[in-house]
């Protein structure tokens, strides 16, 4: 459902060009994946200059254009680095935000994952990690106060538990906001996080090192979140068994801990999977139900191990 280059207003398409340079684009390619409705292109100009240009606007989605707002102040900060493809510039007219970005040449992760990617993608979190800590970011809001919404997914249940709510769930409620609080506890932490780690939001380079992006997300917190969100979505889209990912790559960190942050992002993903649908966004939900069962099937059985 994404917007493309050409549909782009005339205007905005020249305050983004005046950005990258080169003269106009003259090669622009829409990318599949994410969930966004705005554009997500690599462009060539006429001299040969190429970028990454992401745009949106209130029209297709009245969140999205702060969401890009916030990515910019987050990657504009970034110091120079292997991990995040730079920020070239931004077009904001107060309707239209655009973002220009260095282009990667690279794919996103192959689902099912296999090992080989799977391994460079979990290494380049774990180094990013390394080299974001603590975080070169000022004034982002701390994972405990950002996601202490996010978080409340299974109290919000509790309250007013849907009618098909899984069977285990409602058995366990109690059990499981008690869960998602410690959860959020221990997710404190002065790391800088990407907080929405998933195989589109991540791009192979041809020499198999990994970028990632998609930044609006960002806060700080404990360095081995992003890839507790990685594992998650290799239980979602298969390749591996995520326990086994687990205790390969995250197996200094307490074993609780990981119980607990896997039960809050559990009831985030089947609280708002019920929610109405987003303007602008109609595949999202579905991905969020999807990931629901999975990540609560994960659960259950950590849960009797």
């Amino acid at each position: 459902m994404r917007i493309t280059w050409t549909q782009i207003p005339a205007h905005v398409r020249a305050g983004i060009e005046a950005i990258i340079g080169g003269g106009a684009v003259v090669t622009a390619v829409s990318q599949s994946g994410g969930f966004s409705p705005g554009t997500a292109e690599p462009v060539v100009t006429a001299d040969g200059r190429r970028a990454f240009v992401k745009a949106v606007s209130t029209i297709q989605n009245e969140r999205s254009p702060s969401m890009h707002r916030a990515e910019a102040h987050v990657v504009g900060q970034l110091p120079p680095n292997s991990y995040v493809p730079a920020l070239g510039g931004v077009y904001d007219d107060d309707v239209w935000v655009g973002l220009v970005f260095e282009d990667v040449d690279g794919h996103t992760p192959a689902v099912p994952w296999n090992a080989a990617e799977l391994e460079a993608a979990m290494t380049a979190l774990e180094q990013m990690a390394q080299a974001f800590t603590p975080s070169p970011v000022p004034d982002l809001p701390s994972v405990t106060s950002f996601y202490a919404t996010v978080f409340g997914g299974w109290e919000r249940i509790r309250a007013n538990p849907p009618a098909d709510l899984d069977p285990w769930a409602r058995h366990h409620l109690d059990d499981l906001c008690r869960l998602a609080d410690r959860g959020l506890a221990c997710l404190a932490g002065d790391s800088l996080l990407h907080a929405d780690i998933r195989a589109d939001n991540l791009l192979i380079r041809t020499d198999g090192t990994v970028a990632v992006v998609d930044w609006p997300w960002a806060c700080n917190g404990a360095a081995w979140f992003d890839q507790l969100l990685l594992c998650i979505n290799v239980d979602l889209y298969g390749g591996h068994d995520a326990e086994e990912v687990l205790r390969h790559y995250m197996e200094t960190v307490n074993r609780d801990d990981i119980h607990a942050a896997l039960a809050g992002v559990c009831g985030y993903f089947t609280d708002v999977a019920r929610q109405p649908p987003d303007p602008g966004l109609p595949t999202v939900r579905a991905f969020q139900r999807a990931q629901a069962q999975s990540t609560l099937s994960w659960l259950r059985r950590r849960h009797t191990t």
